[in-house]
């Protein structure tokens, strides 16, 4: 018997997948990358996870799907931020799905626990992402809160045995963590995460930049680095706050943005709208010389793009913070 599993990274799909590995089920962990799970790369975690309770790991790539079906139209609508929880769990499943016949896989499984997420995780909402899914059969079974809800295909066939399900409910996760105290995980996450776009951060930038552009895959990777400032002629301009953000905004790959930098000096790596005007590439400038290591009495240059801007002088951060998303 196969199962494939929803696989976050987090503690309770972990959880989830151990309580079905437990029952002699091989388990393959599908974690759906959407591109807003998380700021960082956490394949190294995900794997380790996976090795540490016997389950094989597949990521799925599905950014594109997720922009044009998804994100900008959900038929459940958003939570408090700019998440679509239900529509995405739904989609996650259905694609899941898909893959039941190639892994030669007989249901799914995640970590959800009923009331512990105010949108997504009622027990209306579950439902709700069923009738997302696609799925004809009654294929979605919930290891941590199975004996609250009804019984599924899997332990109606006797494929799973109910009776060593769980009935955790509400956002302890007092349980969570003394099952894995007791089957001895180490390094996993701490609980209580979420996805960016539960961040009220990250979606109010994400919300800005939709009503300026147009969203592709490459604009996602931008949005989760640096200070994000919308220029008076409408250029959009990134600057790295730290080392990580250099890094990231550096391995950016998009025709979209150019790069600044200050050539007499050590500054951050920043990012403008290739089609910004001319004013908006000196206040750029400026602003780019501000956040470096820069002083007020002196005069810099910035090369955009293979433009010189010369004599450019330190502007202090106040004046900059009108422009800030």
């Amino acid at each position: 018997m196969k199962a494939l599993a929803l696989f976050s990274g987090g503690l309770d799909s972990v959880l989830a997948m151990k309580l079905i590995v437990d029952q002699g089920i091989e388990v393959t962990a599908i974690n759906v990358n959407t591109g807003f799970g998380s700021t960082n790369d956490r394949r190294d975690h995900m794997q380790n996870m996976c090795d540490q309770i016997g389950a094989k790991l597949e990521i799925l790539d599905l950014r594109q799907e997720f922009l044009d079906e998804v994100l900008f139209d959900p038929k459940y609508g958003y939570g408090k931020n700019f998440n679509p929880c239900i529509d995405c769990h739904g989609f996650m499943f259905r694609y899941t799905g898909k893959l039941l016949e190639k892994y030669n896989a007989s249901f799914m499984i995640s970590g959800e626990v009923v009331g512990q997420r105010p949108m997504s995780q009622r027990k209306e909402a579950m439902v709700q992402v069923a009738s997302l899914s696609d799925q004809e059969d009654d294929l979605i079974l919930r290891p941590l809160c199975a004996k609250l809800l009804p019984e599924t295909k899997p332990e109606r066939e006797g494929w799973v045995d109910r009776s060593k399900l769980m009935d955790i409910t509400g956002r302890s996760r007092e349980r969570q963590l003394a099952l894995a105290k007791e089957i001895g995980l180490e390094d996993f996450e701490s609980p209580g995460g979420g996805c960016l776009l539960t961040d009220i951060q990250f979606s109010n930038r994400l919300e800005e930049f939709v009503k300026n552009d147009a969203m592709k895959i490459n604009d996602i990777d931008t949005l989760k680095a640096g200070r994000h400032l919308r220029l008076p002629n409408g250029a959009k301009l990134i600057v790295g706050r730290h080392r990580e953000d250099n890094d990231k905004l550096e391995a950016t790959n998009s025709d979209k943005y150019t790069q600044l930098r200050i050539t007499d000096t050590t500054g951050p790596y920043a990012l403008l709208e290739s089609n910004a005007s001319k004013e908006d590439k000196q206040l750029a400038a400026k602003i780019v010389i501000t956040y470096g290591k820069t002083s007020i009495d002196q005069t810099y240059s910035v090369k955009i793009n293979g433009e010189d801007f010369k004599d450019i002088k330190f502007e202090t951060k106040e004046p900059i913070a009108e422009y800030l998303i």
